[in-house]
């Protein structure tokens, strides 16, 4: 005779596809729209990301990807301005990553 264990009772997740459907109704609550951004804070973005290129300073990143913001911290390799492409060393894992600068929402240093 081998005893089951204790088992714990989710209320909810009786059935996968119900557990599923409620997580991804909680997910599309969560998710804010993409912000606007006016002349002068781009202006502002802009400086921001030269400087941080010219003197090698860690900086916040803030981004919106899939219906959020996301701030990761850095620095700047590389500035395409004709490209529209920006490329960062992240703080935690240091791998290079590859941004469009239509997604940025704010930089700001350390």
């Amino acid at each position: 005779m081998q005893n089951r264990g204790m088992k714990k009772w989710r209320p909810f997740a009786t059935m996968p596809e119900q557990y599923i459907g409620l997580q991804e109704i909680i997910k599309k609550q969560s998710e804010i729209p993409q912000p606007s951004l006016t002349e002068d804070q781009m202006e502002q973005i802009n400086f921001t990301l030269i400087e941080a290129l010219h003197t090698n300073k860690q900086f916040y990143l803030t981004y919106y990807k899939r219906g959020q913001c996301i701030t990761e911290t850095g620095f700047i390799q590389f500035v395409d301005s004709l490209g529209e492409l920006i490329v960062f060393i992240d703080d935690v894992f240091k791998l290079k990553n590859k941004m469009r600068l239509n997604v940025l929402i704010d930089v700001r240093f350390v």
